[in-house]
């Protein structure tokens, strides 16, 4: 008796700490996904507005302040292109962060079902529409940044089509997983810029060239969505039932980084950056 109850002990310890990896796990996730939605609407509603307001306005030039290049006037199909891409970038940012939350998956399918189609949809015209600007003129970071940013685009529209077959014929585990890495993707941009934003605060630009062409910028010209697809895997396996408890605390730990770098990076781009053009756009309007 004396030897059951010893040899229970562990047991209930093992049990113990995988009730609570499990419980920080999906506290960390839904955390990250609470700071990923709001962060990643009031981008979204940034490029709605800078962009999108720039085109009504008829001021396109507007554009280049941010990516020199991206407007020329003579270049209608690659201009067609690359607007298609900002103009459904900013919706998938807003959709996908709806599609997120359970409640609603839940709740309401039907709703979610006609958001996930106008989701999916908008993530193949994004993907098109830059593959298509990477065509016809390149970058202006040259053949490293038009590799790096034709893989996002080639990945982004394979994760599209993959979300929305497995959803049809059923295989929601995997629709899932898709959809998971399709928004690990989808907000690549926003990352991009608030990668971006903390280098230059905190380097003042080191290896950083005016044409996107330095080291950091070839970097840089991977690292917006490689890492992202690389938390969104952590997650999908951590989350799987065989995965052991310093996985998941593991999963964990690198959820909450993300949380912690994702709030501070909004807090100062909402004030500085984004804020104060939705604000103008909603006065102009």
């Amino acid at each position: 008796m004396t030897r059951a109850f010893t040899d229970a002990i562990p047991q209930q310890a093992t049990s113990a700490m995988n009730t609570f990896s499990s419980k920080a796990l999906n506290g960390s996730g839904i955390l990250l996904v609470a700071t990923v939605w709001g962060s990643a609407a009031l981008f979204g509603l940034y490029i709605l507005a800078f962009y999108a307001a720039a085109l009504y306005e008829g001021n396109m030039e507007r554009w280049n302040q941010i990516l020199p290049g991206l407007y020329e006037r003579e270049s209608n199909t690659a201009t067609t292109g690359i607007g298609l891409h900002f103009a459904t970038g900013g919706i998938i940012l807003i959709l996908g962060s709806i599609q997120l939350i359970k409640a609603i998956r839940v709740r309401f399918p039907a709703l979610h079902r006609w958001i996930g189609r106008l989701y999916v949809l908008s993530a193949l015209l994004a993907a098109i529409g830059g593959l298509i600007f990477i065509a016809l003129k390149g970058t202006i970071g040259g053949p490293v940044m038009s590799l790096g940013f034709g893989l996002y685009g080639i990945l982004m529209f394979v994760s599209a089509i993959e979300t929305y077959r497995h959803a049809v014929a059923g295989r929601l585990e995997k629709h899932r997983r898709w959809a998971l890495r399709l928004y690990a993707l989808a907000i690549g941009s926003w990352l991009y810029r608030m990668d971006y934003g903390f280098w230059l605060l905190l380097t003042d630009g080191l290896g950083h060239t005016r044409t996107f062409s330095g080291p950091f910028d070839h970097v840089m010209d991977f690292f917006f969505y490689i890492p992202n697809l690389l938390v969104a895997e952590a997650f999908i396996r951590a989350r799987q039932y065989q995965a052991s408890s310093a996985l998941r605390l593991g999963a964990s730990l690198l959820l909450m980084l993300a949380t912690g770098f994702l709030l501070v990076g909004t807090y100062y781009f909402t004030i500085f950056y984004w804020g104060p053009a939705i604000l103008g756009w909603l006065t102009r309007a």
